[in-house]
């Protein structure tokens, strides 16, 4: 099977070496060397995770095909814990929000859905943004490289997890959102990826210039939302519209450096 042909469901069949293989011929399109190839629990099996260097910048091999991106709001079961928080914090608090956490939720996560998609290269690290967001497509094309689509940006972070946070449905005791510290926020994705680690630092922007994905630039936190709309924006499928709309509004014009983008490359 040719690199063209690789898809997720391929890739979670895969032994190391097979793998490695494929790491290797993606590397050779893009004139780049494998860092690393390893393997990681996920989705009660393993994923192979394929880094590749590029002209000092790493990329992560996220094999694509049909996948499964979004959130089943209607699905979703909330802990204890974060029914407590949003009606004794969120909604309590006075802000405004719904007084279903469902309802609040159907407004910021994107729905379940199918997407097919392509094998990619994606940066670990997003870069801050150079310049205001409409003229960063340019800049990177002149790279070879593109902005991220929405559907890819979600597939790229939870690699099929359908939990409302890539490593689970709720969030780890005794972390923060924010800053330095533990927790599965800070690890590498399943892919390979640092990505959605911090509300205040790990906003990223993709091709729709209504999605903003991994975080709000701490509008949460600042304004005392709660424990659960704090996390939120961390949540693989939130496509934090308020935050997008800052970003390519007039307030954004001399923020833009505070959020990032996360080159891909593309192998066809």
């Amino acid at each position: 099977m040719s690199l063209s042909d690789l898809t997720f469901a391929r890739w979670r069949t895969l032994d190391t070496a097979a793998a490695a293989r494929f790491a290797e011929e993606a590397a050779r399109r893009v004139d780049g060397s494998v860092l690393s190839v390893d393997a990681t629990a996920h989705l009660g099996g393993t994923l192979h995770r394929a880094v590749i260097e590029r002209d000092g910048e790493r990329y992560a091999l996220v094999p694509g095909g049909e996948v499964t991106v979004g959130f089943d709001v209607e699905a979703w079961e909330p802990s204890p814990e974060q029914l407590v928080s949003y009606r004794e914090e969120s909604v309590a608090g006075g802000f405004g929000f719904d007084e279903d956490p469902r309802a609040h939720l159907a407004r910021v996560m994107t729905p379940l859905r199918t997407a097919v998609l392509p094998t990619v290269l994606m940066a670990v690290e997003p870069r801050k943004l150079p310049e205001l967001p409409a003229l960063v497509p340019a800049l990177l094309a002149e790279q070879g490289l593109r902005v991220p689509g929405p559907d890819e940006w979600e597939h790229a972070c939870g690699a099929g997890a359908r939990t409302l946070f890539r490593w689970g449905g709720d969030v780890p005791q005794g972390a923060s959102p924010y800053g330095a510290g533990d927790g599965p926020h800070h690890r590498r994705n399943a892919f390979g990826l640092q990505i959605a680690s911090d509300v205040y630092d790990t906003a990223e922007m993709t091709s729709d210039p209504g999605s903003v994905y991994g975080g709000d630039g701490g509008e949460a936190v600042c304004g005392g939302y709660g424990t659960l709309l704090e996390w939120l924006p961390l949540a693989t499928a939130n496509r934090n519209p308020a935050t997008a709309e800052f970003l390519h509004g007039p307030e954004g014009e001399d923020m833009f450096e505070d959020f990032g983008v996360r080159p891909v490359i593309g192998l066809d």
